[in-house]
Protein backbone atom coordinates (compact mmCIF):
# COMPACT_ATOMS: atom_id res chain seq x y z
CA UNK A 1 0.00 0.00 0.00
CA UNK A 2 2.90 2.35 0.70
CA UNK A 3 4.10 2.05 -2.92
CA UNK A 4 0.61 2.93 -4.19
CA UNK A 5 0.56 6.01 -1.94
CA UNK A 6 3.94 7.14 -3.26
CA UNK A 7 2.96 6.59 -6.90
CA UNK A 8 -0.33 8.43 -6.39
CA UNK A 9 1.45 11.36 -4.76
CA UNK A 10 4.04 11.58 -7.56
CA UNK A 11 1.31 11.56 -10.20
CA UNK A 12 -0.60 14.24 -8.29
CA UNK A 13 2.50 16.41 -8.19
CA UNK A 14 2.96 15.96 -11.94
CA UNK A 15 -0.70 16.82 -12.47
CA UNK A 16 -0.38 19.88 -10.26
CA UNK A 17 2.66 21.09 -12.15
CA UNK A 18 0.80 20.56 -15.43
CA UNK A 19 -2.19 22.60 -14.19
CA UNK A 20 0.19 25.32 -13.04
CA UNK A 21 1.78 25.44 -16.49
CA UNK A 22 -1.66 25.58 -18.12
CA UNK A 23 -2.84 28.35 -15.82
CA UNK A 24 0.29 30.49 -15.96
CA UNK A 25 1.61 29.92 -19.46
CA UNK A 26 -1.18 28.18 -21.41
CA UNK A 27 1.23 25.27 -21.91
CA UNK A 28 -0.16 21.74 -21.49
CA UNK A 29 2.84 19.48 -20.92
CA UNK A 30 0.80 16.27 -21.08
CA UNK A 31 -0.69 17.28 -24.44
CA UNK A 32 2.78 18.16 -25.74
CA UNK A 33 4.23 14.81 -24.63
CA UNK A 34 1.32 12.51 -25.49
CA UNK A 35 -0.60 14.48 -28.10
CA UNK A 36 -3.63 16.71 -27.86
CA UNK A 37 -6.85 14.76 -27.10
CA UNK A 38 -5.27 11.39 -27.90
CA UNK A 39 -6.14 8.18 -26.10
CA UNK A 40 -2.79 8.29 -24.30
CA UNK A 41 -3.32 11.83 -23.00
CA UNK A 42 -6.88 11.03 -21.90
CA UNK A 43 -5.61 7.97 -20.01
CA UNK A 44 -2.93 10.12 -18.34
CA UNK A 45 -5.56 12.67 -17.24
CA UNK A 46 -7.81 9.84 -16.01
CA UNK A 47 -5.02 8.28 -13.97
CA UNK A 48 -4.15 11.62 -12.35
CA UNK A 49 -7.85 12.13 -11.53
CA UNK A 50 -8.10 8.66 -10.00
CA UNK A 51 -4.98 9.35 -7.94
CA UNK A 52 -6.61 12.53 -6.65
CA UNK A 53 -9.71 10.59 -5.61
CA UNK A 54 -7.56 7.91 -3.99
CA UNK A 55 -5.53 10.45 -2.01
CA UNK A 56 -8.66 12.40 -0.99
CA UNK A 57 -10.26 9.19 0.27
CA UNK A 58 -7.10 8.19 2.10
CA UNK A 59 -6.88 11.64 3.69
CA UNK A 60 -10.54 11.48 4.82
CA UNK A 61 -10.01 8.01 6.29
CA UNK A 62 -6.98 9.23 8.24
CA UNK A 63 -8.88 12.28 9.52
CA UNK A 64 -11.82 10.20 10.76
CA UNK A 65 -9.66 7.40 12.14
CA UNK A 66 -8.23 9.67 14.83
CA UNK A 67 -11.59 10.92 16.11
CA UNK A 68 -13.39 9.06 18.90
CA UNK A 69 -16.72 7.54 17.92
CA UNK A 70 -19.89 9.04 19.39
CA UNK A 71 -21.62 6.83 21.94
Amino acid sequence: MKVLNIVAMILLIIGGINWGLVGLFHYDLIAKLLGDATLASRIAYDIVGLCALFEAGRWCMEKTRGKPKAA
